[in-house]
Formats: structure tokens, sequence, C-alpha cells
């Protein structure tokens, strides 16, 4: 396969592992979201302590993403793969 095959590939790649990502991302958020609007409309009195673990949770569900977006950066700017 020419090196020019795999660049355009290595750029697909990154391209749908960034936008899976964010779909990713963005429903988890949004679920995790409405779950919380619907506990806190359930218990009121335990919204602070809901608030702080859905804050800690969105953090992680971000980190998840801006890890591939790495990934994905390395793949297009020092990807092994590009001989």
């Amino acid at each position: 396969m020419p090196w020019r095959a795999n660049v355009a590939f290595g750029a697909l790649a990154c391209g749908l592992i960034i936008g899976l990502g964010a779909i990713g991302a963005c429903i988890g958020i949004g679920i995790m979201g409405g779950k919380f609007i619907e506990a806190s409309a359930r218990q009121p009195e335990l919204m602070n302590t809901l608030q702080t673990k859905m804050f800690l949770l969105a953090g992680l569900i971000d980190a998840a993403f801006l890890i591939g977006v790495g990934i994905a950066m390395m793949f297009a700017f020092a990807s092994p793969f590009h001989g």
C-alpha cells in the first residue's frame, strides 16, 4: 500500500476517534444530567451530595474524551504507521 494511503487512513482514524469520542461523551453527560435532575427532584435534601458526585463524574467522562483526542493527535503528528 502506498504511503499516501497510510496518511489518508491515519486522518480518517483521527476523525473517527475524536468524533465518536465526542458523541459518547455528550450522550454520557446528557444521561447523567437527566438522572441527576430526576434524583434531585425525588430527594431534594441530597442535591448537594449528588451535585458533587455528578461534577466529578462529568470530569472523568471529559477526561476519557480528552485522552482519545490526545491519542488521535499522536496518530496525526507522530504516527509510527506513516513510515
